[in-house]
């Protein structure tokens, strides 16, 4: 290890390299701009605010910046369930036609591909693992090809929801085939929205209420909601994406909502900063306690972070790569199973899990080295249907390395070679 010793246990000197290797992607407009966090054995030991919030304003990012994290919610909403499974209001077998009548007697496509009227029946229900594992045969318009992505498209409209209420969202989702069969592959859907709004039912509240009650006020996570009220507003950084026929960035940010939206998706709507999701990746990382608070039993968390795939849902191809190499997926979250062969969720020791945000946003907590990475940015990806080929972090070469660089140089800095 080169160089003094910085917070954590890092080198000064690796710590350095951070910065100064993610500023000239901004320098390049590639990235508008970046917050990075780095905790370890108790304390932070660096943030970086590179680049812009609003490019046009010139309004630099501050370690307070919202972001949204898309699908950084997801491992929440996972947690707000398996609270209500600790309580014996939920089991991971039921079958969430309990309390959702919605999902009775689905239908299943054919091929994932074909026509939408091409179906069979449901061999079983969708249960509450299938919705956590994204095995229930539900999608996305931006992760399917065909027919169904269309159908999605016209059914729900945004993936983050919009113009329907919760109920009707469900019903409408109801009537859609599903695109695989119950259980038999991880296919990257809607089911953690579905798994948000069981939790509301089964606990006769909203999502929101539950999770803001029970998960965001005890964490102290006073910035992380569904929509960014007035006073907060200068603090939000801008959506950005490289305009394909301009090369060049433009705003696409999401207008603001006059309150809390009745639809609030537990699959990828929340906004957040980096120290308030430092506060709920420490909760985990820390299984399940954090100050003193207990929110799920430490076996509860080690159970969440245990590979569920099987060996033959591994071997599938996830947005057309070979994702699962060196890496499974638990009750909500990735996690590193071989650090040798993995190398689509960057760097990590075995045992680090997170999951990542369509908006370029990602977190791990890594177990053995008892530390926590933040990375955000807000370079916005197509949502449409059959997007899914461009789910990466940025749509440039700069922009999609930024991650991979910043998750290698963090581990160099600890000494690491990767």
């Amino acid at each position: 290890m080169d160089g003094d010793q910085a917070l954590g246990g890092f080198s000064s000197d690796g710590l350095s390299a951070i910065p100064a290797a993610l500023q000239p992607v901004v320098d390049a407009g590639d990235l508008s701009g970046f917050v990075t966090l780095l905790w370890r054995k108790g304390e932070v030991a660096q943030v970086n605010t590179l680049g812009w919030r609003d490019v046009e304003a010139k309004a630099p990012m501050t370690r307070d910046t919202l972001f949204r994290i898309a699908s950084m919610t997801k491992p929440i909403t996972s947690v707000a369930a398996l609270m209500l499974v600790e309580e014996g209001k939920l089991r991971l077998d039921d079958p969430i036609t309990k309390w959702m009548p919605e999902f009775k007697d689905l239908k299943v496509l054919k091929s994932a591909t074909g026509p939408v009227d091409e179906t069979v029946p449901a061999e079983r229900d969708i249960t509450v693992d299938d919705l956590m594992t994204h095995r229930s045969g539900l999608a996305y318009a931006f992760t399917s090809i065909g027919p169904i992505a269309r159908g999605y498209d016209q059914t729900l409209g945004s993936p983050l929801g919009g113009h329907l209420t919760t109920d009707e969202w469900l019903a409408a989702l109801g009537t859609l085939p599903l695109s695989y069969q119950p259980g038999d592959r991880f296919h990257y859907s809607h089911a953690t929205d579905v798994l948000g709004f069981l939790v509301g039912r089964v606990a006769g509240t909203s999502y929101r209420d539950f999770i803001v009650e029970r998960i965001l006020k005890p964490l102290g996570m006073n910035d992380t909601d569904f929509w960014c009220p007035p006073e907060k507003r200068d603090r939000m950084a801008k959506l950005y994406r490289i305009n394909p026929k301009t090369d060049a960035m433009e705003d696409v940010s999401f207008p603001h909502l006059p309150g809390p939206p009745e639809f609030c998706a537990g699959g990828g709507g929340l906004i957040s900063t980096a120290d308030d999701y430092l506060r709920f990746a420490r909760m985990m990382l820390n299984g399940g306690e954090l100050d003193g608070m207990r929110y799920l039993k430490r076996e509860t968390l080690e159970l969440m972070r245990q590979n569920r795939l099987t060996p033959a849902q591994r071997e599938i191809p996830f947005m057309g790569i070979p994702f699962w190499l060196g890496q499974g997926f638990g009750l909500g979250v990735s996690v590193i199973t071989d650090p040798e062969k993995q190398a689509w969720m960057g760097a990590g020791s075995q045992g680090s899990f997170g999951w990542p945000g369509a908006f370029g946003t990602w977190w791990q907590a890594d177990p053995v080295e008892d530390m926590v990475m933040i990375y955000l940015i807000q370079n916005s990806m197509p949502l449409e249907p059959e997007a899914a080929a461009q789910l990466a972090t940025g749509q440039r070469m700069g922009g999609r390395a930024a991650l991979p660089v910043f998750q290698k140089l963090t581990y160099g800095a600890l000494g690491k070679a990767l």
